[in-house]
């Protein structure tokens, strides 16, 4: 029976070539979605901060305070072959505030495709994230077959894998959560061991245990969000433990257990001497929020649209209001089947004691993790519901959970249960299809759109003046969303229209505003007249009067990332207004 072996018949049945020739058209499925569109999509200022750190390169080299080109903007984005692993280390640890190894690993990987005096490749650098994130599939079905000993589970993690709308958005993204996500799989593969080991009762592996270790230490040096994932197998095997009552679970069969957490332990304590210093807490203070009750239910809303998004997506950003209906209902409809499945699969698992005690190590895991951010949401203060990014900690062991129930589920074929679980992976790869087309989870910066306005307003005005584009400086993030714009007048190659040859200004912001407020008023009276500003995100007050400007109450505008005006600038000072 079905239901009394951890092995089902239909594993059983299947050769071995056809489960490879389906996983390799999971694989195709997921390059597929991955790699459209690749370059397309307009690059944004943490992708900047990845593609300037990986080459070796320090944002320190654009200037401040004073009018640059858009090629010593740029400059940051050229490849230097004086550069070395080291450049990237000191230059990542001095200026910025994640640990070294995908920076390192994707310096070594833009080495293979060297420029020669042309800005970096931003589908060389988007590839290798893409690499990573089909990398998983086959590694989504070796932890679903290590942990439910069933192809077919393997493959429905696989499917999952390759068509989730919020895996294929983060593997287009020059970013290190791919490369995190798999070693969130590795880091569960190991615990999945552990915990068959334990149910064994018998010693888990030398061999497990050191590359578990060595799995967690490497987790740390991606993205130190992982510690997240080694609490939550930790309250894993703290359930397990006290669950045991210590009858079952004794010394002999944990003390290996206690020496991956010492060892892991140390792999994270060795980076305490670079963690972020307090000089980068800038880069992430958005994330600190105060929870009110106007607020209080925001971030489980959040959370819970994350979770959605990781395995079906309509599209519902910048879209006409009947679009957003018509998506968010069917979305609705979509999700209560997927809970009904979820149920139903887990219903079926406990039926059977061997996937019962994985469904609970996987669950367990899932409900720890967000347990985690729930915390630190609510009781640190720290928000880590606002990027969808962050949860990375635990998307692939919830692919991995729905895997098992759908598995459950066309397995017992009861009723319409195939059915469904066929059109939620049909409505996954039309999500992915969606994100992939850039119709959803669009990039926070949109310099495009941006550009685009810009141009449209100053063409409007019919003449061709001297353009200077200013922003505020506190770090490089505001370099990294001028850089968007600059990037994308250099992909527009703009020549002959009004705007031609801008110059750019980061006026450095610490702690007193003025000060960029001053800059500003500087530069402008420095410049030849007439000139037309633009100033984008410049969080300090603009005053112009004094320099003759104008502002052009019709062209405020916004657009993701950015908040822009334009002023006229004249020779004279009469009549001039704010």
């Amino acid at each position: 029976m079905i239901l009394n072996h951890p092995k089902s018949q239909v594993d059983k049945s299947w050769s071995s070539w056809v489960i490879v020739l389906l996983l390799l058209v999971w694989i195709a499925i997921a390059a597929g979605l991955r790699f459209t569109y690749l370059a397309g999509k307009p690059p944004w200022s943490d992708e900047f901060a990845t593609l300037v750190f990986s080459l070796g390169n320090s944002f320190r080299r654009v200037p401040l305070d004073q009018v640059i080109t858009s090629d010593t903007l740029l400059a940051p984005l050229k490849p230097n072959s004086s550069t070395s692993i080291n450049s990237v280390i000191n230059n990542l640890i001095t200026e910025s505030n994640h640990p070294p190894l995908y920076f390192v690993l994707t310096h070594l990987w833009l080495k293979l495709f060297p420029g020669h005096g042309e800005l970096v490749s931003l589908w060389v650098a988007r590839s290798w994230s893409v690499l990573l994130g089909v990398i998983s599939i086959p590694a989504m079905f070796g932890l679903g077959w290590l942990g439910f000993r069933s192809s077919l589970v393997g493959h429905f993690a696989a499917a999952l894998m390759a068509v989730s709308p919020y895996g294929i958005y983060l593997a287009q993204e020059a970013r290190h959560y791919t490369l995190g996500i798999l070693l969130v799989i590795a880091s569960v593969s190991c615990l999945v061991y552990a915990t068959r080991s334990l149910q064994r009762q018998t010693p888990l592996p030398i061999y497990i245990a050191l590359i578990w270790v060595i799995v967690n230490s490497l987790g740390i040096a991606v993205h130190y969000f992982f510690v997240l994932v080694i609490a939550a197998v930790g309250l894993v095997m703290l359930g397990l433990r006290i669950g045991s009552g210590g009858s079952v679970f004794s010394w002999k069969y944990w003390w290996r257990i206690y020496a991956v957490a010492l060892g892991t332990l140390m792999g994270v304590l060795v980076w305490l001497p670079i963690l972020p210093r307090p000089s980068s807490n800038r880069l992430t203070e958005w994330v600190h929020q105060d929870t009110t009750l106007s607020n209080l239910l925001e971030p489980v809303a959040r959370l819970l649209s994350w979770l959605i998004t990781m395995v079906v997506m309509l599209p519902v950003e910048g879209q006409s209001l009947p679009i957003m209906v018509a998506s968010g209902v069917v979305t609705v409809i979509l999700v209560l089947l997927i809970v009904q499945l979820l149920r139903r699969g887990l219903r079926i698992q406990r039926l059977h004691s061997q996937t019962k005690f994985m469904t609970q190590v996987i669950g367990g895991f899932v409900v720890g993790a967000i347990a985690l951010f729930l915390l630190f949401t609510y009781g640190l203060g720290i928000d880590l519901t606002l990027a969808a990014r962050y949860q990375f900690v635990y998307f692939p062991i919830v692919i991995m959970l729905l895997a098992a129930s759908f598995a459950s589920c066309w397995r017992a074929a009861q009723g319409k249960d195939q059915q469904w679980v066929a059109l939620i992976l049909l409505m996954g790869l039309v999500g992915g299809v969606i994100v992939a087309s850039h119709v959803s989870y669009q990039k926070a910066d949109r310099p495009d759109l941006a550009i685009a306005k810009i141009l449209e307003i100053s063409d409007s005005q019919s003449q061709s003046l001297p353009v200077l584009i200013a922003t505020v400086h506190k770090s490089h993030e505001q370099t990294g969303e001028i850089m968007g714009l600059a990037w994308e007048l250099n992909r527009r190659k703009v020549v002959d229209t009004a705007i031609n040859s801008p110059q750019f200004l980061l006026a450095h912001k610490d702690t007193e505003p003025r000060v960029a407020t001053e800059t500003l008023q500087k530069t402008v009276a420095q410049l030849p007249k007439p000139l037309e500003l633009w100033v984008v995100n410049f969080s300090a007050s603009v005053e112009l009067k004094s320099q003759g400007c104008i502002k052009d109450k019709q062209s405020i505008s916004k657009v993701p990332g950015y908040r822009f005006r334009r002023y006229y600038c004249q020779n004279y000072r009469a009549g001039a207004s704010e």
